[in-house]
């Protein structure tokens, strides 16, 4: 479902190949070629109504009877659309475009292809005079099917991204604006029809009883420890190593973080070292499912159901992820996500979500993000302003159509970093035989990280460091160190390097990014 380039076809090549004249045969071929490939065919919005004209007089022309031809011309465009998605087109309004362009259908068509910025993109057409605005390379439908076909030994070496949200985003298009334009339709952007909605299927997808959206991960987990009552002085047992968020909303409520160190091969919480830590003023354990992969639950679970303590999953990096055989956000008492774009699942902005099975929090958790609210203007509690907006629901109700297959894809291409990984003597994160990671990064463990990243960044290869520095050695949090006891974490945060990772990912483009990691390592 992931496209690496894009061909915009022209209304003169549609029409020749329904009257099977001109370059029909080849323009056949490249669909076909494009179906078996990673090739997205579409057709202009701003194209359909000529084509729909200039194909009715084609056919007029040529003595197809008028009733012929209006029983054709539809099954023609299903069949058409059956094969090649429709681009729309948004910013034509702009006066730029309207004084720059020779012909504005054409003009049309290109504005629409910078939807698809950041991709390859041609407009198969024979019109050699094409306004293309002179942003969007056209190819004639022969030429077009060589550089569909091309196998360029340097292709990976294109610029990679570190997660290719553009190329989801030319993928998912139509369903994404759909889900935009029905909600300025209807206007309502606070708790519109799509967050309900988009409740009920995560709810489904997850296997939780309840599912209360809100404005990003972090308001998950902030909401999330106002629902279970934290008051401050009280402890909660976390990791260091994680993004600062986790730690954040414990210190926000007056409470106080416990960091417990994290296991060498996953970076994850280590569970063996949790019962130590917790104290008569122990309100909760916060492990987080890092780098996509969940931490060990049921043991967490087994050591919080001792000292009757909840447990809530950080599980901002991991929706998608299962822990024998049960997804995350549904593995303890409360599970937290976030959708930040990067994220497994994303939206345009900051989102997020909490699960649960309780009742009880979940309805402190909904009224909680409404300030409190039990009903309008009646405050049974202190709360927030933590919806999430109408428009990123429907975002991620438009993602959550390929999600299945970016997980798959996630997975595929996780194991085969790994697979090379492993032939290659590098050392990596690991992930255990019992859950499953979507790998939100992609990260190996290196001893001169900031050599090989300076060289990464000579080869055009996006890098990151997740984490460069636990919690408890960040000036605003050294408060609550009691301790230097996390020295896995320590470890971690000078070696840890994540690789390009995503659903989208080229295997000429990972094999790439494996080549210089082994010449460097």
């Amino acid at each position: 479902m992931g496209a690496n380039k894009h061909l915009i076809l022209d209304v003169n090549v549609i029409v020749d190949l329904w009257l099977e004249e001109g370059s029909s045969s080849v323009t056949e071929t490249l669909i076909m070629e494009a179906a078996a490939s990673d090739t997205q065919l579409w057709v202009a919005s701003a194209a359909m109504a000529t084509l729909d004209y200039v194909a009715r007089r084609a056919f007029k022309t040529r003595g197809v009877p008028p009733n012929v031809v209006a029983e054709m011309i539809p099954q023609l465009m299903e069949n058409l659309l059956g094969r090649a998605k429709v681009l729309t087109n948004h910013g034509f309004e702009q006066s730029d475009i309207y004084s720059r362009a020779t012909d504005f259908e054409d003009a049309q068509t290109a504005a629409a292809a910078r939807s698809l910025a950041g991709q390859m993109v041609c407009i198969v057409t024979e019109d050699s005079s094409f306004d293309t605005l002179g942003e969007i390379s056209k190819k004639t439908p022969t030429e077009a099917l060589a550089w569909m076909l091309e196998k360029e030994s340097n292709s990976a070496k294109q610029a990679i991204p570190f997660i290719d949200l553009a190329a989801q985003q030319a993928a998912l298009r139509p369903m994404i604006e759909r889900g935009i334009e029905t909600v300025l339709r209807h206007g309502q952007y606070i708790m519109g029809p799509e967050v309900k909605l988009l409740e009920e299927k995560l709810t489904a997808y997850t296997g939780s009883k309840h599912c209360i959206t809100v404005a990003s991960g972090t308001e998950a987990l902030l909401i999330s420890l106002m629902a279970i009552g934290i008051q401050p002085g009280d402890e909660i047992i976390t990791t260091p190593f994680t993004f600062i968020a986790t730690a954040e909303v414990i210190v926000l409520l007056g409470a106080k973080p416990v960091f417990v160190d994290v296991e060498s091969d996953t970076c994850n919480i280590d569970a063996s070292k949790i019962e130590a830590a917790i104290t008569n003023k122990t309100k909760a354990i916060m492990p987080v499912s890092l780098y996509g992969q969940p931490a060990d639950m049921d043991e967490i679970n087994a050591i919080a159901a001792k000292y009757s303590l909840p447990v809530i999953e950080d599980a901002a990096q991991s929706f998608g992820a299962e822990y024998k055989g049960k997804k995350s956000c549904n593995l303890s008492t409360i599970g937290c996500t976030s959708f930040f774009p990067s994220k497994p699942l994303g939206c345009y902005g900051d989102g997020g979500a909490i699960f649960t099975n309780d009742d009880v929090i979940a309805q402190a958790c909904r009224e909680i993000r409404v300030h409190g609210q039990s009903k309008r203007y009646w405050h049974t509690r202190i709360g927030v302003g933590g919806r999430m907006d109408t428009i990123q629901c429907a975002i991620v109700l438009a993602k959550l159509e390929r999600f299945d297959w970016e997980v798959q894809r996630r997975l595929e291409i996780g194991a085969r970093y790994n697979t090379l990984m492993d032939e290659h003597g590098m050392i990596r994160v690991q992930q255990r035989a019992d859950r499953t990671s979507v790998f939100a990064q992609y990260t190996v463990l290196l001893d001169n990280r900031e050599q090989i990243q300076g060289k990464f960044k000579e080869a055009g290869i996006p890098t990151a460091v997740h984490y460069p520095f636990p919690l408890n050695q960040q000036p605003a949090y050294r408060q609550f160190r009691s301790a230097d006891n996390t020295p896995v974490s320590n470890e971690m945060a000078k070696r840890v390097m994540s690789l390009p990772m995503g659903a989208d990912l080229q295997e000429g483009q990972q094999d790439w990014v494996v080549r210089v990691l082994r010449s460097l390592s």
